[in-house]
Protein backbone atom coordinates (compact mmCIF):
# COMPACT_ATOMS: atom_id res chain seq x y z
CA UNK A 1 0.00 0.00 0.00
CA UNK A 2 2.61 2.36 1.12
CA UNK A 3 4.58 1.76 -2.27
CA UNK A 4 1.71 1.93 -4.49
CA UNK A 5 0.76 5.56 -2.30
CA UNK A 6 4.95 6.58 -3.05
CA UNK A 7 4.92 5.39 -6.53
CA UNK A 8 1.68 7.17 -7.45
CA UNK A 9 3.12 10.22 -5.59
CA UNK A 10 6.87 10.74 -6.26
CA UNK A 11 7.59 9.16 -10.06
CA UNK A 12 4.56 9.61 -11.56
CA UNK A 13 4.47 13.59 -10.68
CA UNK A 14 7.97 14.00 -11.35
CA UNK A 15 8.24 11.93 -15.00
CA UNK A 16 4.26 12.32 -15.47
CA UNK A 17 2.36 15.71 -13.84
CA UNK A 18 5.72 17.97 -14.29
CA UNK A 19 6.02 17.15 -18.00
CA UNK A 20 2.48 17.60 -18.99
CA UNK A 21 1.99 21.32 -16.97
CA UNK A 22 5.74 21.88 -19.00
CA UNK A 23 4.33 20.50 -22.47
CA UNK A 24 0.61 20.13 -22.53
CA UNK A 25 1.53 16.48 -24.44
CA UNK A 26 2.55 18.86 -27.48
CA UNK A 27 4.38 16.93 -30.33
CA UNK A 28 6.75 19.50 -31.93
CA UNK A 29 8.37 18.38 -35.44
CA UNK A 30 11.54 15.83 -34.76
CA UNK A 31 12.74 13.16 -36.79
CA UNK A 32 10.82 9.74 -36.61
CA UNK A 33 13.46 7.93 -35.25
CA UNK A 34 13.97 9.90 -32.34
CA UNK A 35 10.18 9.79 -31.85
CA UNK A 36 9.96 6.17 -31.55
CA UNK A 37 13.77 5.99 -29.50
CA UNK A 38 12.26 8.81 -26.85
CA UNK A 39 9.28 6.36 -26.65
CA UNK A 40 11.09 3.02 -26.43
CA UNK A 41 13.01 4.92 -23.77
CA UNK A 42 10.00 6.11 -21.48
CA UNK A 43 8.25 3.26 -21.93
CA UNK A 44 11.60 0.86 -20.52
CA UNK A 45 12.02 3.42 -17.59
CA UNK A 46 8.52 2.92 -16.58
CA UNK A 47 9.30 -1.01 -16.75
CA UNK A 48 12.37 -0.14 -14.94
CA UNK A 49 11.00 1.93 -12.05
CA UNK A 50 7.58 -0.54 -11.45
CA UNK A 51 10.78 -3.24 -11.14
CA UNK A 52 12.34 -1.58 -8.87
CA UNK A 53 9.05 -0.64 -6.53
CA UNK A 54 8.13 -3.87 -6.24
CA UNK A 55 12.05 -5.04 -5.37
CA UNK A 56 11.90 -2.89 -1.98
CA UNK A 57 8.44 -3.97 -1.46
CA UNK A 58 10.09 -7.89 -2.16
CA UNK A 59 13.50 -7.49 -0.43
CA UNK A 60 13.68 -4.71 1.12
CA UNK A 61 10.38 -4.97 3.16
CA UNK A 62 9.41 -1.91 2.85
CA UNK A 63 8.80 1.31 0.55
CA UNK A 64 11.13 3.85 -1.45
CA UNK A 65 9.41 6.53 0.92
CA UNK A 66 12.13 8.35 3.74
CA UNK A 67 8.86 7.89 6.12
CA UNK A 68 8.22 3.75 5.78
CA UNK A 69 11.93 2.28 5.14
CA UNK A 70 12.73 -0.69 4.27
CA UNK A 71 14.05 -3.14 6.51
CA UNK A 72 16.84 -4.81 4.43
CA UNK A 73 18.91 -3.34 2.56
CA UNK A 74 17.56 -3.91 -1.37
CA UNK A 75 21.09 -5.27 -3.40
CA UNK A 76 19.09 -7.79 -5.97
CA UNK A 77 18.05 -7.11 -9.56
CA UNK A 78 18.53 -3.98 -11.35
CA UNK A 79 20.62 -2.74 -7.97
CA UNK A 80 23.55 -5.34 -9.17
CA UNK A 81 24.33 -3.02 -11.51
CA UNK A 82 23.70 0.42 -10.27
CA UNK A 83 22.75 1.86 -7.15
CA UNK A 84 19.98 4.38 -8.23
CA UNK A 85 18.09 2.54 -10.77
CA UNK A 86 15.09 4.80 -9.80
CA UNK A 87 16.48 8.34 -10.30
CA UNK A 88 17.78 7.02 -12.79
CA UNK A 89 14.56 5.66 -14.48
CA UNK A 90 13.11 9.11 -13.68
CA UNK A 91 15.55 10.87 -15.87
CA UNK A 92 15.70 8.74 -18.39
CA UNK A 93 11.96 8.79 -18.70
CA UNK A 94 11.89 12.56 -18.79
CA UNK A 95 14.87 12.21 -21.77
CA UNK A 96 12.33 9.69 -23.43
CA UNK A 97 9.50 12.38 -23.43
CA UNK A 98 11.80 15.03 -24.86
CA UNK A 99 12.68 13.11 -28.03
CA UNK A 100 9.13 11.40 -27.96
CA UNK A 101 7.58 15.27 -27.89
CA UNK A 102 10.37 17.12 -29.16
CA UNK A 103 10.07 19.61 -26.23
CA UNK A 104 13.47 20.89 -25.65
CA UNK A 105 12.28 22.44 -22.06
CA UNK A 106 12.17 18.45 -20.77
CA UNK A 107 16.00 18.21 -21.90
CA UNK A 108 16.34 21.25 -19.49
CA UNK A 109 13.89 20.01 -16.94
CA UNK A 110 15.89 16.44 -16.89
CA UNK A 111 18.95 18.12 -15.89
CA UNK A 112 17.58 20.08 -12.93
CA UNK A 113 15.52 17.08 -11.70
CA UNK A 114 18.83 14.48 -12.22
CA UNK A 115 21.18 17.40 -10.30
CA UNK A 116 18.12 17.30 -7.50
CA UNK A 117 18.24 13.85 -7.06
CA UNK A 118 22.00 13.57 -7.17
CA UNK A 119 22.18 15.93 -4.41
CA UNK A 120 19.50 14.05 -2.21
CA UNK A 121 21.42 10.82 -2.85
CA UNK A 122 24.38 12.08 -2.05
CA UNK A 123 23.63 14.37 0.79
CA UNK A 124 20.67 12.41 2.64
CA UNK A 125 20.76 9.08 1.49
CA UNK A 126 23.88 7.53 1.36
CA UNK A 127 24.61 8.95 4.65
CA UNK A 128 21.37 7.70 5.79
CA UNK A 129 22.20 3.98 4.64
CA UNK A 130 25.77 4.12 5.58
CA UNK A 131 24.45 5.04 9.32
CA UNK A 132 21.80 2.75 8.89
CA UNK A 133 23.28 -0.52 6.94
CA UNK A 134 27.23 0.22 8.35
CA UNK A 135 29.70 -2.31 6.92
CA UNK A 136 27.10 -4.36 4.72
CA UNK A 137 25.95 -0.86 3.08
CA UNK A 138 29.44 0.49 2.46
CA UNK A 139 30.83 -2.85 1.09
CA UNK A 140 27.09 -2.53 -1.67
CA UNK A 141 28.54 1.14 -2.24
CA UNK A 142 32.41 -0.22 -2.92
CA UNK A 143 30.99 -2.49 -5.25
CA UNK A 144 28.08 -1.32 -7.36
CA UNK A 145 28.31 2.35 -9.27
CA UNK A 146 26.23 4.62 -8.20
CA UNK A 147 25.15 6.38 -11.44
CA UNK A 148 27.01 4.55 -14.45
CA UNK A 149 25.45 1.34 -14.14
CA UNK A 150 27.79 -1.70 -14.68
CA UNK A 151 27.48 -4.17 -17.27
CA UNK A 152 28.00 -7.38 -15.15
CA UNK A 153 27.45 -8.42 -11.78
Amino acid sequence: MGSGLFFALAPSVVAGLIPWWLTGWRFEPIWLPLRVLGGLLTATAGLVLVNAFVRFVVEGVGTPAPVAPTQHLVVGGLYRYVRNPMYLAVITAIVGQWLLLGQVGLLVYAAIVGLAMWAFATFYEEPYLAERFGTEYEEYRRAVPGWWPRLRR
